[in-house]
Formats: structure tokens, C-alpha cells, sequence
């Protein structure tokens, strides 16, 4: 076991998240609380953590790919990826692991590499395919059940952020601010 701010992380899982190149989330229920807020004259509006965004960008200072593939479209969704630094925006998708596969081959990587979050049935067939399947402390049971890993966060609350941290302290990465490293 090893000791992190999360809490014992087994050793196996560990070394699991030190060999991956590619985190690949869904947006709603994992970056956000999960629910849509409409207002009279159609806008939606959804919230976003500022500590995940800062996790996102601390994996791709790290020379890791990260990229979404969500259900909805979202003009929202894609102005907070981008600010991010993610260019990697599959959106509309239903069939996720089709998306999956795509950026799999774009950068020819095994499943090994590649960890997914997700917290809902249509995100199971990506998290299946995956090495390192992740879903938040508030995803669907049944998700819940395949995965590897459930974080200690919720969805919207410091979920990805916890994932970030996790890969990047396995593979010697992990530095807080002002450039310490852990």
C-alpha cells in the first residue's frame, strides 16, 4: 500500500497508473456535478471546479494526453476544454467507445496506457476497454462496480483533480505550487 492524500492506494494500481499516457473523461457527472441548469431563453449553464481545470493542466505540463468524450453538445463544454489546453473534444457522442478507439489510434496507444472517467452506464463499454477505469465517489453503483478505482471526491468536486494527482504522483510528477515536488 502506498500512502497518498486520498487515502492507501495498493501498489498494483500504483504501477497501473505510472504506465498511463492518455486520460480520457466524460463531462457531465465527472467535471461537473452532473446536473444542467436552463434558463429562460435556452442558455445552459453547468459549474466547473477550479481545481480540476488546474489537475488537467498539471497532466498536460506532464507530457500526458488528456482529451473528453460526452453525450452532450455543449458550446460551454468546448470553451472550458480548450481554455484548458484540451484539444482532444468528442462531443454528441453515443457511441463512446468508437471515440475511444480514435484517439487510441491518433496516438497509438495500447489500453494499457489509457485511463478513463466516467460515472454513468453509457461511459461503461470506454471504462471497460481501459486499464485504469475510474469512476466518482457519486457515479452510478453499477459503474462504481467496474471500476479499478473510485475516487474519494465527487463528480464536479475534486474527482479529476484526485485522478491527476494520483498519475502524476506515480510517475514522479506531482509538484505543488511554486514548483515543489512530491
Amino acid at each position: 500500500m502506498i500512502s497518498t492524500w486520498y487515502g492507501d492506494i495498493e501498489s498494483l494500481l500504483m504501477d497501473k497508473f505510472a504506465q498511463i499516457k492518455l486520460v480520457i473523461f466524460d463531462v457531465d457527472g465527472v467535471f461537473s456535478d452532473g446536473r444542467i441548469y436552463l434558463g429562460n431563453q435556452g442558455e445552459e449553464l453547468k459549474a466547473f471546479h477550479t481545481r480540476d481545470g488546474f489537475g488537467v493542466k498539471a497532466l498536460l505540463n506532464a507530457g500526458i494526453k488528456v482529451a473528453v468524450i460526452t453525450g452532450r453538445r455543449s458550446a460551454l463544454v468546448e470553451n472550458r476544454m480548450r481554455a484548458l489546453g484540451v484539444s482532444d473534444i468528442y462531443q454528441g457522442q453515443e457511441d463512446k467507445l468508437s471515440a475511444y478507439q480514435q484517439l487510441a489510434e491518433k496516438y497509438q496507444l495500447t489500453d494499457q496506457a489509457i485511463a478513463c472517467m466516467g460515472d454513468d452506464i453509457p461511459d461503461l463499454a470506454m471504462l471497460q476497454q481501459c486499464a485504469v477505469a475510474v469512476a466518482p465517489h457519486d457515479a452510478h453503483p453499477f459503474v462504481q462496480q467496474h471500476a479499478v478505482y473510485v475516487t474519494s471526491q465527487r463528480g464536479g468536486f475534486g474527482a479529476v483533480r484526485e485522478l491527476s494527482d494520483l498519475i502524476l504522483l506515480s510517475q514522479g510528477q506531482l509538484q505543488l505550487h511554486g514548483g515543489v515536488s512530491l
